[in-house]
């Protein structure tokens, strides 16, 4: 009976609750005990309580909340702040940028017209120097001619024009290039605008500046140039009138403006501005022009040597005749000559008589214009026919001892409106003109 009893009590066991856990060929378990499902208990329990207190805190205490929201507004009013600044920032920028494109616009506008100046006015100077060249005044390479009485210098136009055709641009892309840019985003701690310390247009403004100055100099310096040169070219116009006049040659350009002044018209236009490098280049083709008529017209008299290095046999004047034994009048200079030696012209004309005439023996006679002629006697054989035009480097004939002579030489002549002068004047004058006439 007690044993059935104890049973019935004691007996029992409560079964005891345990998790199994399986992870492939390994089994663990654990075994829940009371305490542990008690102390679950109490955590779930104490942070329900917590968590509903906090709620219930929350709810009671609405200031909390609108502090939170106006802080929340106010930080979303400084943000909208912040971006509105922002954006009148770059606004400003923006505009400023397009002001400087429009201000560069407008400076690269006007250095491409005085570039455009440039360029024609060195067409015009490309002519002039040609002309000055042909003339004498320049060499190739527009440095004055060291035969030159006058130092006369050309201006480097073509350095120049080449410094000015695309250089000047590419150098202004370059420093506009170059150098920090002007719109700086400025740093997120201030809200405030600070301008740019050098912005584009503070950079175009001192480079066109620096380039007009530039292009100013280039002009001013071609202007001075061009007006040494036409000062050259009248000094040597004056040089070469004053040789003709001695022999009472007429002036070409007379009868040049007499021509011109019977012979002009057109509508009338009103003048265009005064432009004083125009003016200047207008003075120097004139002078260049009255130079070219009175060096064309030296040019064309025989103020050169028959015979260079070869001796005087017998000089212009009075002298005893070599077959009558008395006096008379030598009309020309006699110089020695070999047998067969070619005779060349003093100047280019026309061939007026060719063959034998008296005591010339085989003579060649050539107009020179102007009343001025020249004439070659006793050559052995005669190499041109009458209304042939002959030039300085052509063979008129060959030298002998024709007509009235007692060995080989060349009698050289100079005729002047029909009566003979003196070679030696026309010679010397050559020398005096060897510096402007070829």
């Amino acid at each position: 009976m007690n044993s059935g009893h104890q049973h019935r009590v004691f007996g029992r066991r409560a079964q005891e609750h345990i998790l199994i856990l399986a992870s492939g060929d390994k089994v663990r378990h654990m075994t829940v005990r009371p305490w542990m499902a008690a102390l679950a208990f109490c955590f779930v329990g104490v942070f329900s309580i917590g968590y509903l207190l906090a709620t219930s805190y929350l709810v009671l205490r609405d200031d909390l909340i609108g502090a939170t929201m106006a802080r929340q507004a106010r930080m979303q009013h400084d943000y909208e702040d912040r971006i509105a600044a922002l954006r009148a920032q770059v606004d400003r920028i923006t505009s400023r940028q397009l002001l400087d494109q429009q201000v560069v616009e407008d400076k690269v506008d006007k250095l491409m017209e005085q570039q455009m100046a440039l360029t024609s006015r060195h067409g015009k100077l490309d002519n002039l120097l040609d002309r000055a060249e042909s003339s004498g005044l320049t060499e190739k390479d527009g440095a004055p001619t060291p035969s030159s009485p006058v130092q006369s210098y050309a201006p480097d136009v073509k350095d120049k024009r080449a410094s000015l055709s695309g250089s000047g641009i590419e150098a202004i892309e370059k420093q506009l290039a170059s150098g920090a840019p002007a719109d700086v985003t400025p740093d997120n701690s201030t809200l405030a605008y600070v301008p740019a310390t050098d912005t584009v247009g503070d950079r175009a403004d001192r480079i066109f500046s620096e380039v007009t100055l530039s292009l100013k100099d280039v002009e001013q310096d071609q202007r001075s140039r061009v007006e040494q040169l036409t000062s050259d070219a009248g000094n040597a116009a004056n040089a070469i009138e004053t040789v003709l006049t001695r022999f009472k040659i007429p002036m070409p350009e007379t009868a040049a403006r007499k021509d011109d002044d019977d012979a002009v018209g057109g509508p009338y236009v009103e003048p265009e501005s005064n432009d004083g490098f125009n003016n200047s280049l207008a003075a120097l083709d004139g002078a260049l022009t009255r130079l070219e008529a009175v060096r064309s017209t030296a040019e064309s008299l025989p103020f050169r040597n028959p015979a260079l290095g070869k001796d005087v046999t017998s000089p212009f004047g009075n002298r005893r005749d070599p077959f009558l034994g008395r006096l008379a009048l030598h009309s020309g200079i006699d110089f020695r000559f070999s047998p067969g030696e070619r005779i060349r012209p003093t100047a280019p004309g026309k061939v007026i008589s060719a063959g034998w005439t008296g005591g010339y023996g085989n003579m060649v006679e050539i107009d020179h214009g102007n009343g001025i002629s020249t004439r070659y006697g006793h050559m052995s054989e005669v190499l041109v026919k009458v209304g042939d035009t002959v030039d300085r480097d052509d063979v008129i004939g060959l030298a002998g001892s024709t007509g009235r002579s007692t060995g080989t030489h060349l009698h050289y002549e100079v005729r002047q409106d029909g009566h003979a002068v003196d070679p030696v004047y026309f010679m010397n004058a050559g020398l005096k003109l060897a510096t402007y006439i070829k």
